[in-house]
């Protein structure tokens, strides 16, 4: 195979902006965790100074493959499961827009217009190719398609602060929505037409995201944890039992970048534990919020460290 720079930003692939979705996430969770228990060191700075370097570095690179490999990005948009990660770009940027909030109102709002813009776009453009194209099959189904649709949910959590609050709920409303239709297809799917395939099979911890992300944004529209928000709460939880005993079927499998869907889910069920702590000050979501900070840290340190070893391996970018 031919390995020149040139072949490798080829395929440069869009998934990278999950690590921007980790990283963003990982960054909230420490800053919640530092003004909730007033921790004597800081972290969330660096790691926003972190996340947004690297959004910068990734976002240049993969300018420059459309740039020069224009009908290699046209694929990626239109293929049937690669384009579901396309829209990891404007979440990015809508986490990026959370993280900046308390450091510069104007550059939230900055980033959080134009992320919400963006996948509000990508959201319809999506859902118009699922409704008109033949080329969508049963077997390109997996959680990876919550990305686009129900990532809109995420948009209310920054956006009550930059938006009217009509604008926010029109974001919650269609994540809240087709966050069931999906999941129920998404289980018909795993259950009766076979096991998602290694490189998909990290995705399914973003069954834990859509819960996680609606409890919080719910949060920040009505400022209470009433039964609607904790049935959020507790389904993410039980997602997130449901997927770490299932921890002999990830640690088989070999090194993708699809590893990082471990990482947001991770981070947004550990903010809403945080949360619930803060609104219901039970001893019992303190301990839980302590150890899944703990372990969402180590698995995205666990994936940074792993994903430069596979950076310096040339196992990454390169052709499917």
């Amino acid at each position: 195979m031919n390995d020149t720079p040139v072949s490798r930003l080829q395929h440069f692939p869009i998934a990278w902006f999950a690590m921007i979705m980790g990283l963003g996430g990982l960054t909230l969770a420490w800053a919640r965790a530092e003004a909730l228990f007033a921790l004597p060191v800081r972290v969330s700075p660096y790691l926003l100074g972190l996340s947004t370097g690297l959004f910068l570095a990734l976002g240049a690179a993969y300018a420059l493959k459309v740039f020069r490999h224009r009908a290699a990005a046209a694929e990626e948009w239109n293929h049937p499961v690669k384009m579901s990660f396309v829209p990891t770009f404007s979440i990015a940027l809508i986490l990026l827009s959370i993280g900046w909030l308390p450091w510069s109102e104007s550059y939230s709002k900055l980033l959080w217009t134009l992320g919400a813009a963006l996948h509000l776009m990508l959201t319809l453009h999506i859902l118009t190719q699922w409704i008109h194209q033949p080329k969508f099959e049963l077997l390109h189904l997996n959680p990876a398609w919550f990305i686009p649709v129900v990532g809109n949910v995420l948009a209310p959590i920054a956006g009550v602060h930059h938006a009217p609050l009509e604008v926010s709920l029109f974001f919650f409303s269609i994540g809240i929505v087709f966050w069931p239709v999906l999941l129920a297809i998404i289980f018909n799917r795993v259950i009766f037409h076979g096991s998602l395939p290694d490189r998909l099979l990290p995705t399914l911890f973003i069954l834990i995201a859509p819960p996680a992300v609606g409890f919080l944004a719910y949060l920040s529209l009505t400022g209470e944890v009433d039964a609607f928000a904790r049935v959020l709460y507790f389904i993410a939880l039980f997602f997130t039992l449901l997927v770490l005993v299932q921890w002999r079927w990830f640690l088989r499998i070999r090194f993708f970048l699809s590893r990082w869907a471990y990482s947001f889910p991770l981070a947004a069920v550990t903010l809403a534990t945080l949360a619930m702590y803060r609104s219901t000050p039970n001893p019992g979501f303190l301990i839980l919020s302590g150890a899944l900070l703990g372990i969402t840290t180590a698995v995205i340190a666990g994936l940074f460290a792993r994903t430069l070893v596979s950076v310096a391996r040339k196992e990454i970018c390169a052709e499917d």
